[in-house]
């Protein structure tokens, strides 16, 4: 489990001038062993769809740049705790955009701490757990990326009810009609699967079998993420999806998958990975069979970043979890201040998600991971 509440990781990122995610990456116990190999048919890699403006779009993938706006805060001191659905990397990226807001807040005379934690293991049960002991506390609000919207938003609505200021923000929103009073983050995950499956049918030219990484079951990104890539799919005759299995967000899970799969369907053409550590789970695999089958996924694995330079990885959807993290706190001062949506901010704030290729892998390393 991990609390933020200080300032100095962002304050020696931002001194740097070169934004740095260091040591972010997901790790799996196979993966060190076919970082460095080179990817099958490697002379001879597509490098993506061309585009004039490709360097411009990568750089205001992850936006670095914000500013608090004009609102006055009506205290000097604000505690918040968040939750979200597991200890990940991406949620680390979500962390340095919170921890520039409260740096910024700072410099007002503001100060701003927060409970940031969650479990090892994504679980809706635990979820719930943590969010009925939070909201036992005087936090100014509570906010909640949701493992499991089924599970989570009746415990959302009652809170409410009760009067505790409730916010949901990263990759998940609650269902639909929740009584939650903002959402900060994708609100496109479906569309996100659709373009990475449509992505995915044009490299293969319209024609082949394809497999499906979900992620964790129940979580409302990783779900929307596959409906939409099924549903891209079933548009095309001749292509066809062969398995759909859940890797619960873990590397070595989807290494595994992807292992089974290809095992079992010799002539798979592609996976489409819905979370930020199945693409390299299933590039470990890929590389080891030495395999052409095609990979589209999500989000700035560094490792995933790597496989993508090396063209194992076809391309990912990089989400701006900078913004998502600034914007998290920026709206949380709006709501404890007893703000509702569509007075100072809408229900929704909607971030970007940018399709990368390997054309442009090794300048995103560079502006994330500081690697030329």
């Amino acid at each position: 489990m991990k609390k933020y509440s200080g300032i100095m990781l962002m304050l020696a990122i931002i001194s740097m001038a070169l934004p740095v995610f260091a040591g972010c990456s997901s790790t799996s116990s196979q993966a060190g062993a076919y970082e460095d190999a080179d990817p099958p048919g490697s002379g001879n890699v597509d490098p993506g769809p061309d585009s004039s403006g490709s360097e411009d779009s990568v750089r205001s993938a992850v936006d670095f740049d914000h500013e608090l706006d004009s609102y006055k805060p009506h205290k000097d001191h604000y505690n918040f705790y968040f939750t979200y659905k597991t200890v990940h990397s991406w949620w680390d990226a979500v962390a340095l955009g919170m921890e520039e807001a409260q740096r910024q807040f700072l410099d007002k005379g503001i100060t701003i701490t927060y409970e940031y934690m969650a479990p090892e293991g994504a679980s809706a049960a635990d979820q719930a757990e943590r969010l009925n002991m939070a909201r036992q506390k005087d936090y100014d609000v509570i906010g909640v990326d949701v493992a499991d919207e089924e599970a989570i938003t009746p415990l959302l609505n009652e809170m409410v009810d009760a009067g505790t200021k409730v916010m949901t923000f990263s990759s998940s929103d609650a269902a639909e009609g929740c009584k939650r009073i903002a959402y900060v983050g994708n609100t496109h995950n479906y569309q996100d699967g659709a373009d990475l499956a449509e992505a995915l049918c044009e490299k293969l030219g319209y024609r082949g079998k394809v497999a499906i990484l979900v992620g964790s079951k129940g979580a409302p990104c990783h779900e929307e993420r596959a409906r939409g890539a099924r549903d891209t799919i079933a548009g095309y005759s001749d292509m066809e999806i062969v398995a759909t299995e859940y890797d619960m967000d873990s590397v070595d899970m989807a290494y595994e998958l992807a292992m089974q799969i290809m095992n079992d369907h010799p002539d798979l053409d592609g996976f489409i990975c819905c979370n930020m550590s199945n693409p390299v789970g299933a590039a470990i695999a890929v590389t080891e069979k030495n395999s052409n089958v095609v990979i589209v996924g999500m989000d700035h694995d560094e490792e995933a970043l790597r496989y993508l330079d090396k063209g194992i990885i076809y391309c990912l959807g990089v989400q701006d979890c900078y913004s998502i993290g600034f914007d998290t706190i920026q709206t949380a001062v709006k709501i404890a201040d007893g703000n509702l949506a569509g007075q100072l901010f809408p229900e929704k704030i909607d971030e970007i998600t940018t399709v990368i290729y390997q054309k442009d892998a090794a300048l995103m390393l560079e502006l994330l991971y500081g690697d030329i």
